[in-house]
């Protein structure tokens, strides 16, 4: 066993290897997008190993420390503290989000795309050319790929493939009025008919000039299928989720929240069964303790897996060169978040665990640094989980029975980056489309923007994709077009990294604060026995 000098001294050569793989990580990527590419596996390697324990973690965990609790009775009372510590924080962080973008108003000026009611222009195959004038951003390289070109006196539209200052070419034309044949659906391309017994394509005639065109934002990829979710259809799916129909597929799919009630339950049974349960609750704490020491040895490789998710997310995103123009595009949206997401994490959160959790906010987040940077480089709270639980018990003398219950439950249903994120997101949006649909987010609205943002952040836990299906219904609340999602999906990677950090560590400080508030609780209960 390693004394606790050798202990802190390892823990400050892994930290200062993070610390590098991160300073390394970030130009690496920027100047060598290729070569990071291809160095990413390490990335890949280290994040499918800190998922793989992930599942028995939150099992033998949560299970321990409810056994632990002795008397059943105290889990009501840590349950509907952790439940309102979380649902305050979450709000606390919407209205953070609510008042910068009132504030910066960064959507103002941000055209999300352009109208050309009198234009005239000629098409040859699938270019077109504007008689006379350009485009507004003329030649811009943000009108590839998430716009589409619409001809509107032909009905017709395409998404963009190429822009120059006069003229676009699509990667194929489409349109609304799809009639009633069978249609076979293709990759990428267009679609075909079956008509008279054979495939021919769907792909409409366009004539050869027109009058009225419009440059539009698309439907990305990664949000098609999730236009008809509402908050009600998400919270059902949820509800019924937390009740596994086999637990082996929850463990195969990495569903925290039914594996997290399929533990309560567990532990709540062993904890009654008194003696008779004595070996199985050694078996999982010896289990517990194991993964844990997992947890050592791959803190010994963290390093180089950062290094490669770092680099070679940047190398994926193009470079410096392919990323910095979209950062740049929505750079004062950016720089609202990511304020945001700043004051929560350094003034909220922390003075909430000094004043309720009564701890120093400096040497708490000292002990959660490996979390909170391994949280910034994976993007995944719930991969960061072992770390956080390392961080809060070891480093921070949280027990282990508030740590097991408060961080798997926060891991999943915990988002205050995510719920501050989305409000902005929503804002931005109607700050953009304000001007084009001549619309305005009445004081009302916003008040419907804070109430869903946090719902659904909450209610969103197990969902995949959770962050656009609950962007898709706060948009949706308050009638704006989700075609605005694709405004900000480019720098969506990055700000990703700093809302599950600000998610890690309120998790975290919620551990902090439950522990003190059940400390001082446990004397009044034990005196009313």
């Amino acid at each position: 066993m390693q004394s606790p000098k050798s202990e802190t001294n390892a823990s400050r050569r892994i930290m200062t290897g993070i610390i590098l793989a991160i300073v390394i990580g970030i130009p690496l990527g920027g100047l060598a997008p290729d070569f990071s590419k291809q160095i990413y596996v390490l990335g890949e390697l280290f994040l499918r190993a800190l998922k793989m324990i992930v599942v028995p973690l939150v099992m033998t965990s949560m299970i321990v420390g409810i056994t632990g609790l002795g008397d059943i009775r105290k889990l009501g009372s840590i349950g509907w503290r952790t439940m309102v510590f979380y649902m305050a924080t979450t709000g606390m962080a919407v209205l953070v989000g609510l008042i910068l973008v009132n504030i910066i108003r960064p959507g103002v000026g941000v055209t999300p795309g352009e109208n050309h009611t009198d234009a005239a222009y000629t098409v040859a195959g699938r270019t077109v050319t504007l008689a006379s004038g350009e485009w507004n951003r003329a030649g811009s390289s943000q009108y590839s790929g998430d716009y589409v070109l619409r001809l509107d006196d032909q009905d017709v539209y395409g998404e963009i493939a190429d822009i120059t200052p006069r003229g676009a070419t699509v990667r194929y034309w489409e349109t609304d009025d799809i009639g009633d044949e069978p249609r076979v659906a293709t990759v990428d391309g267009p679609a075909f008919l079956w008509r008279d017994g054979r495939l021919v394509s769907a792909e409409p005639a366009v004539r050869s000039s027109g009058v009225g065109l419009r440059i539009d934002v698309a439907i990305a990829g990664r949000i098609e299928g999730k236009e008809g979710r509402t908050f009600g259809s998400t919270l059902k799916d949820v509800v019924i989720g937390m009740v596994p129909s086999n637990i082996f597929a929850s463990m195969a799919n990495m569903e925290v929240l039914p594996l997290i009630v399929f533990s309560l339950l567990l532990g709540a049974v062993l904890s009654v069964l008194g003696d008779s349960a004595k070996v199985a609750v050694d078996v999982f704490t010896a289990l517990n303790e194991a993964i844990m020491r997992l947890v050592h040895w791959l803190m010994v490789v963290a390093p180089f897996g950062i290094l490669g998710l770092v680099a070679g997310r940047i190398g994926n995103a193009g470079g410096f060169a392919g990323f910095l123009p979209e950062l740049v595009a929505v750079g004062k949206y950016s720089l609202t978040v990511v304020l945001g997401l700043g004051i929560h994490a350094l003034v909220t959160l922390p003075a909430l665990l000094y004043f309720l959790g009564r701890r120093s906010p400096v040497k708490y987040a000292t002990g959660m640094a490996k979390a909170l940077m391994n949280a910034f480089s994976t993007a995944s709270s719930s991969a960061t989980l072992p770390l956080t639980m390392e961080g809060v018990e070891k480093q921070n003398g949280v027990s282990n029975r508030t740590a097991s219950f408060v961080l798997p439950l926060g891991a999943t249903i915990n988002m205050d980056g995510t719920a501050l994120y989305e409000s902005v997101a929503a804002m931005f949006i109607a700050q953009v489309y304000a001007p084009v649909l001549g619309i305005e987010i009445t004081m009302a609205q916003q008040v419907v923007i804070f109430l869903t943002a946090t719902l659904a952040a909450i209610g969103a836990a197990g969902i995949p994709e959770a962050g656009l299906v609950t962007m898709v219904i706060v948009l949706k609340a308050v009638d704006l077009p989700i075609e605005g999602i694709t405004l900000i999906l480019a720098v969506d990677w990055l700000l990703d990294r700093f809302r599950t950090t600000v998610n890690v560590w309120g998790d975290s400080v919620g551990a902090g604060i439950i522990e003190t508030l059940e400390g001082r609780a446990e004397p009044t209960q034990d005196a009313a026995a």
